[in-house]
């Protein structure tokens, strides 16, 4: 097998968990050749050099504030076996490319707090929990990346401010392309339904109108805040193959990518819970565990995940 063709097999392991924005097209059945293009030559490189595949992935930001959602506003089960799939994923890869994969995790929790409704020492105290769980599983291909590691500051403020000042689009420039494209249009309408939804859960004091005006504001900064992010890692890390927790078009230069199984196309593991199942272990809100009499589970005296061996995910999401 020459290293096109292991570069083929390798991408084809990876859409096995892929987040397509229209999950009844062609392509998710059978990937054609624009679904490789974007990544081909940059896996072909990995292998051509000898060395991991490195793929990088905007995520782990904070808990939602949410406390419907979730179990509290540090890490927990859902992302202590995420943690375990990615680095699983990177020893699997070995059977294809015996240096196997690496995966840097490109937090952004500070990189929109306050949009989101966390706090700065919320997201570090969720940062610290994370390496902690990558330390304690032994997942030593995976490591982070954030906005201290990137600007050598301690200054959030400032950072965030020199982030949008070098890397961000002008918000009229942004509004505008958003309604242009449909992957923007999902991008803002799946962000904007968790904003929306923490802020009815966390306001009820206000009409939904009021929240949903609120949040659309909230949501045009974080996308704003997440694309310029997202152009800082990729000037960081131009080699790097590129996971998104978010679902993609089929052809993407990103690749949509499903961490936990969930019935939800947008649902992560910072926005919901973690349930044994009888289709093993799922990923929903906290509120579909409670409502399905789901039992908690306590681990090192945190609430940790729930349990429901005789439903599956249909009925508990339903």
């Amino acid at each position: 097998m020459d290293n096109v063709q292991t570069a083929q097999e390798v991408l084809r392991f990876i859409f096995r968990n892929r987040r397509l924005l229209d999950p009844g097209s062609p392509c998710a059945e059978e990937p054609c050749e624009q679904c490789f293009a974007p990544h081909l030559t940059k896996i072909e490189n990995f292998i051509t050099r000898g060395v991991p595949i490195h793929f990088v992935i905007l995520a782990f930001p904070s808990k939602s504030p949410n406390r419907t959602k979730v179990l509290g506003p540090l890490p927990d089960h859902a992302e202590w076996a995420s943690v375990e799939f990615l680095q699983s994923i990177c020893e699997q890869l070995s059977y294809y490319h015996e240096p196997g994969a690496k995966v840097t995790i490109c937090s952004d929790g500070h990189v929109f707090a306050g949009a989101v409704g966390i706090t700065d020492d919320q997201a570090t105290a969720y940062r610290d929990e994370m390496g902690a769980i990558v330390a304690a599983t032994g997942a030593e291909s995976i490591d982070f990346f954030g906005l201290s590691d990137g600007f050598k500051s301690s200054n959030f403020e400032g950072m965030r401010a020199t982030l949008l000042r070098d890397y961000a689009e002008p918000m009229d420039v942004l509004k505008k392309r958003l309604t242009g494209e449909e992957s923007g249009q999902a991008l803002f309408n799946g962000i904007h339904r968790f904003l929306f939804e923490d802020g009815v859960a966390m306001q009820p004091t206000l009409s939904r109108n009021r929240v949903r005006e609120d949040t659309k504001r909230d949501t045009y900064t974080v996308v704003q805040s997440s694309n310029a992010w997202s152009r800082m890692v990729a000037e960081w890390f131009p080699e790097a193959v590129r996971l998104s927790i978010h679902p993609q078009p089929a052809h993407s230069a990103k690749l949509g990518f499903r961490l936990l199984k969930t019935q939800d196309t947008w649902l992560t593991p910072w926005h919901g819970v973690a349930l044994e199942s009888a289709d093993g272990l799922v990923l929903v809100k906290k509120f579909q565990a409670e409502r399905a009499q789901a039992r908690l589970v306590w681990r090192n005296d945190r609430p940790s995940h729930y349990v429901a061996p005789h439903l599956t995910l249909k009925e508990i999401a339903r």
